[in-house]
């Protein structure tokens, strides 16, 4: 029902930056956020963030990313700062919309040294 499509990702070398859109195919009542899965491990918790602004980070990537969000654009956001190559990964935008879960695609990041 609900559609996320990801956008941003890319190469670049460690200490640069990338910032990563989402843009939801109607409004999220609920949180938003960003996970990522590197090959052969589980898919990580990064960032999210409530309708309202309210938001909670991975200790791996705080200091470093921001997570924010444009509600009438029904998009969200992740500046990433600093990128280390263990960022390299696919990241995965989600949503929530009450009992609802909702996944894009994903894009990829990779991070050189």
């Amino acid at each position: 029902q609900v559609q996320l499509v990801e956008s941003g990702g890319g190469l670049v070398q460690a200490g640069g930056s990338l910032r990563l859109s989402c843009v939801a195919s109607e409004t999220i009542a609920n949180s938003m956020g960003w996970y990522r899965q590197a090959p052969g491990k589980p898919r990580e918790f990064i960032a999210d963030i409530t309708r309202h602004g309210s938001t909670r980070y991975a200790d791996s990537v705080k200091g470093r990313f921001t997570i924010s969000r444009d509600n009438p654009k029904n998009t969200v956001y992740l500046q990433m700062n600093n990128l280390k190559p263990e960022d390299t990964a696919e990241y995965y935008c989600n949503a929530h919309n009450w009992q609802m879960n909702y996944w894009g695609e994903g894009t990829q990041v990779t991070v050189s040294s």
